[in-house]
Parts: structure tokens; C-alpha cells; sequence
């Protein structure tokens, strides 16, 4: 962490350390976290990325596929709105997943146990990500629909 984060980092956490917002008391290095320079953020993000690709086997393959499909528009040399609409729907797909994968660990960690309505709820989310590719996939049939018919 650079100085100038540093001390930011420092400060919020001196700043906060007997917080409390609305009678709940805020946890110092949860406030430390926010507001940090843009590369100190990414930082997080690339973090969280890593862990879920070293955790999670679907957003491995998922991945995977993303690589495959990149490769597949740089050979095909689609139209650039067949390039957005395709890499948009590719990373929808990546961004549930890992929205998916932060919502099982946080349910997980608040409640171990297995519970009826735990499993409703990551059920739930599970189909989110497959509604998600499910779109994707239709975007990757409409493009070769449309390859397919202008030749």
C-alpha cells in the first residue's frame, strides 16, 4: 500500500474506531476499506478475482470459455456492436458468477448450518448465473445466425 493510502487508511480507522451508526458500532477495518485510491481498489478486485477463479470450478470454465469465445470473434471478425454485444453478455456471465460465489460465502459464514430457506436462497442465485448464460448463449445463436446468413 502506497503512503498516501496509507495514512488515508490510518486516519479512517482512527476516525471510526468508536463509530456507531444507528446504535451498531462499525468496524474500523471494514470503514478502512472504503475510499481508497483507484489501484488500492483494484487491488481488491483482482484479489477477489483470483479467489474465486482458484475456487470455484464453473467460474473456471466459465473462464474458460470466455478465452475460447474472444478467440472465436478475432477469427469470425464480427461487426464491432456483434463485438460488444458479445463480450457484454461473456462478462455478464463472469460478474454473476462471481456475485454468486460472494453471496454463498457470506450466507455460509452468517449461517453455517443447513437450513430449508438457506438453500432456497443460493437455489436462487444458482439460477441467476444460469439465466445469465442462458442469454449469453442465445447472443453467441443470434451471431451465428446472423455470420450464417450474410454469406
Amino acid at each position: 500500500m502506497g503512503q498516501k493510502a496509507g495514512h488515508m487508511a490510518r486516519r479512517a480507522s482512527e476516525t471510526v474506531d468508536e463509530a456507531t451508526v444507528d446504535d451498531v458500532s462499525v468496524d474500523a477495518a471494514a470503514v478502512a476499506h472504503k475510499n481508497q485510491p483507484f489501484w488500492v481498489r483494484l487491488g481488491f478486485a483482482l484479489k477477489g478475482l483470483a479467489f474465486a477463479l482458484r475456487s470455484e470450478h464453473s467460474l473456471k470454465f466459465q473462464a474458460s470459455a470466455f478465452v475460447a469465445v474472444v478467440i472465436a470473434l478475432a477469427i469470425l471478425r464480427p461487426g464491432p456492436l456483434w463485438w460488444a454485444i458479445v463480450l457484454l453478455a461473456s462478462s455478464s456471465v463472469l460478474a454473476a458468477e462471481l456475485f454468486n460465489t460472494a453471496f454463498e460465502h457470506l450466507v455460509d459464514h452468517l449461517h453455517p448450518d443447513v437450513h430449508p430457506q438457506i438453500r432456497i436462497i443460493k437455489d436462487c442465485a444458482a439460477a441467476a448465473v444460469l439465466l445469465t448464460a442462458l442469454g449469453a448463449v442465445a447472443v453467441g445463436v443470434a451471431l451465428a445466425v446472423h455470420l450464417l446468413s450474410s454469406r
